[in-house]
């Protein structure tokens, strides 16, 4: 995960300034238009925010894509066409926001987590991504190029498709359900990595593991602090209250809601794995300096009693009678050898070794 960029850049300023909080872009913004009904579609790149402004108050559906939310002149030409609050504005430009829907008189405003898994460096990718639903249309803003959204794109480009037939609301619906789908790719990810630290918690505790179980456990987090608030977000779509919403579209959203509490569901289930493997973990680790503690100890139990008569025979004494023996050298050996077995095999008897 990349480091939280500071809010301390918005310190003093007037709530409804809108000031870029996020990773440092330089990457020019692309905007794209998808605008169909059930006989007909138009797709098309737009370079000036003013081509945009036809599309607010057609009779066909528009789904308005900007990637790049630093270039802050930009947004705030979008939000005059489109008259969005200055507040809105500022939210969206935030990407530390959490999760939410604001509803106002003309239109609602949608913020949550987009997550995408890494392959190269094993990483989750959270993106913010900001809707505003309006009649007949969708405004989405993304950080980056390049989303989770290409399949619908293409299930929108099929004329047979549910889409020709539905409105902005059902569009918003798939956006978050294509989100929610992808979360369970990435859980699917880390289910993979678990199942493969589990393992090596038994057969080869180490510091690698500790490491990486704590980077799975912070990915675990922020996917619960991603989803929880989504499905406060899609039972508020629920109440009926939300005009852009139509009856129609509950039956779908009804099925997300369920998608979240299963992802939630699945997550939680993860954080007592994690806690069961780690637990499993430190046992083996404990165990393991138990046994060498133990070999240490049989080590220095056998060199005791051959220290202490080492010792005895070492002192200064003018009259030590085995000193005079002929083998006494040799006697020496030999009981020091056979004090050694004898501690060997009681230790043996003893089941210590």
């Amino acid at each position: 995960m990349a480091r939280k960029p500071k809010q301390s850049t918005k310190s003093g300023l007037p709530p409804g300034r809108v000031v870029y909080i996020g990773n440092k872009e330089d990457a020019p913004v692309r905007i794209t238009v998808i605008d169909y009904d059930s006989n007909d579609l138009k797709e098309i790149s737009v370079n000036n925010v003013q081509d945009i402004a036809q599309y607010q108050f057609t009779q066909t559906c528009s789904w308005i894509n900007i990637d790049g939310i630093h270039k802050t002149d930009i947004i705030e030409d979008v939000g005059k066409l489109y008259q969005i609050h200055p507040l809105i504005l500022e939210d969206i430009v935030n990407t530390q926001q959490r999760p939410k829907l604001e509803v106002h008189d003309d239109y609602v405003f949608i913020v949550f987590k987009m997550l995408d898994y890494d392959y190269a460096t094993n990483e989750v990718i959270i993106e913010q991504v900001s809707m505003i639903l309006g009649h007949n249309y969708v405004i989405s803003f993304q950080e980056n190029i390049g989303d989770v959204f290409e399949q619908l794109r293409s299930r929108i480009r099929n004329p047979e498709s549910r889409f020709r037939q539905n409105g902005s609301d059902y569009l918003v619906f798939a956006l978050l359900d294509c989100v929610v789908d992808n979360y369970f790719t990435v859980i699917e990810k880390l289910d993979e990595q678990l199942e493969e630290f589990e393992n090596d918690a038994f057969n080869n505790p180490g510091k690698h593991i500790a490491e990486r179980l704590n980077k799975i456990r912070r990915d675990t987090i922020y996917i619960r602090k991603a989803v929880w608030p989504l499905r406060e977000m899609v039972n508020h779509m629920l109440s009926g209250d939300i005009k852009p919403i139509k009856a129609e579209t509950h039956i779908y959203l009804r099925d997300l809601y369920d998608h979240t509490i299963q992802v939630l569901d699945t997550i939680e289930m993860y954080r007592d794995v994690l806690s069961g493997i780690m637990d499993v973990y430190l046992s083996n680790l404990s165990y393991k300096m138990n046994e060498v503690m133990k070999t240490l100890t049989i080590i220095s139990s056998l060199f005791i009693p051959l220290t202490f008569i080492v010792g005895v025979y070492g002192m200064n004494f003018e009259h030590m009678p085995e000193l005079k023996l002929a083998n006494g050298y040799f006697m020496i050996w030999a009981v020091m050898i056979l004090v050694a077995l004898i501690m060997f095999v009681y230790m043996k008897a003893k089941k210590w070794l």
